[in-house]
């Protein structure tokens, strides 16, 4: 019952811009934290970006995308964001939102803390 469905994936030009959004079904978003995680081909996996559940103040981003990505949350409508500017090549990678209840440790992007996860899209971009 609970899903998480992330939008379609998409091929760009580096330097472009993008929008990803996660709907989710089957619990209040705001009772959970949200991340976004990314898996390039050959490489482990990484956190991308993470939101606390309250107000969406406190977010964390990993030392490659800090600057460029930005995470937001519309508990309402139980959609998370992840706006991507100046995309790089080395940000190609199957991008997947997920929740966590309770995370231990937001600020270190662990993915062993979610505990809900969407199928990921692929995003690639080409210089």
């Amino acid at each position: 019952q609970v899903q998480l469905h992330e939008s379609g994936g998409g091929m760009v030009q580096a330097g472009d811009t993008l929008r990803r959004s996660c709907t989710i079904s089957g619990f209040n978003l705001d009772n959970y934290a949200m991340g976004w995680f990314r898996q390039a081909p050959g490489k482990e996996r990484e956190g991308v970006s993470t939101i606390d559940f309250s107000d969406g103040s406190k977010t964390y981003y990993s030392r490659s995308v800090k600057g460029r990505f930005t995470i937001s949350r519309d508990n309402a409508r139980n959609i998370i964001y992840l706006q991507m500017n100046s995309l790089q090549v080395e940000d190609t990678a199957v991008y997947t939102c997920a929740a966590a209840l309770s995370p231990f440790y937001p600020e270190n992007l662990a993915a062993h803390e979610y505990e809900y996860w969407g199928q990921g899209t692929q995003i690639t971009v080409s210089s």
